[in-house]
């Protein structure tokens, strides 16, 4: 199992999970696309793994905006020659109740996740479909693919969601021989975590130190967070593998927090 040459689009890639899969997949011969809201965070992370941009580069990406979507990925399949593997992994936390919580926070989330989503993948089929060499879709959802928790109404929605269309496009893109997967990491400790954790004490009235043990860690065998190289081991794998025997599936990678 190889991505050697394959050209992978990683969103929400200057930073985190999404940085380390992009690191994991060019370590392992992969071209790489840094696609992030911020662009000068993705140059620099392109530049930190390829300073003459033969095979890193970045794009500037609003998930949610269509028409950059699209120009994005399809500029860097012009210059890296086509796209083989999507990486959907930009995303955001707002925490609140559900009968205080914004709607504009609301609809936010949900464009972030899942228009997000949908408009990377329908750009990425769109090329996969034409080259005909296949492909794999990859999206990031969360234990909260699987549980909910207090505080998080559209974040979970949105998780859950992710594997319905996770499921569909394994089914469409069999033909094409395009594989869909969702993986599910629990809390791993990104600056996207590290900004819940004040949130959640005070939402709570609890210590961070409790939040930490007894929210976030509390379901986990062994009281550990979920790394972000193990998230981009498993994004490698699934990204890899040969056939349409492991497609519309969830793997959760959480310290078995939650067991399926």
């Amino acid at each position: 199992m190889s991505i050697q040459d394959k050209v992978a689009i990683v969103t929400g890639a200057a930073s985190g999970i999404g940085k380390e899969i992009a690191t994991v997949f060019f370590k392992n011969g992969a071209k790489v696309v840094i696609a992030d809201l911020n662009l000068e965070a993705a140059q620099a992370a392109a530049s930190e793994l390829d300073p003459s941009g033969a095979r890193a580069i970045a794009v500037a990406m609003d998930v949610t905006n269509e028409e950059q979507v699209d120009a994005g990925i399809a500029a860097a399949a012009g210059k890296l020659g086509g796209i083989d593997i999507l990486v959907s992994n930009a995303g955001i936390q707002i925490v609140a109740p559900v009968d205080s919580f914004d709607f504009g926070n609301w609809k936010k989330m949900l464009a972030i996740h899942l228009d997000g989503a949908f408009l990377t993948t329908r750009a990425c089929l769109k090329l996969m479909y034409g080259q005909k060499r296949g492909g794999s879709v990859i999206y990031m959802g969360s234990v909260h693919s699987k549980e909910a928790s207090v505080l998080k109404a559209p974040y979970v929605t949105a998780k859950h969601g992710l594997i319905g269309l996770c499921k569909t496009v394994a089914k469409e893109g069999a033909a094409h021989g395009v594989r869909a997967n969702v993986i599910c990491p629990g809390f791993v400790r990104t600056p996207l975590v590290e900004k819940q954790i004040p949130e959640q004490a005070r939402e709570l009235g609890i210590p961070e130190a409790d939040v930490i043990k007894n929210v976030m860690l509390k379901e986990t065998v062994d009281g550990e967070f979920t790394t972000v190289d193990d998230v981009a081991q498993t994004a490698l794998f699934l990204a890899s593998f040969p056939s349409n025997a492991l497609t519309g599936q969830s793997i959760v990678v959480s310290h078995g927090w939650f067991m399926q």
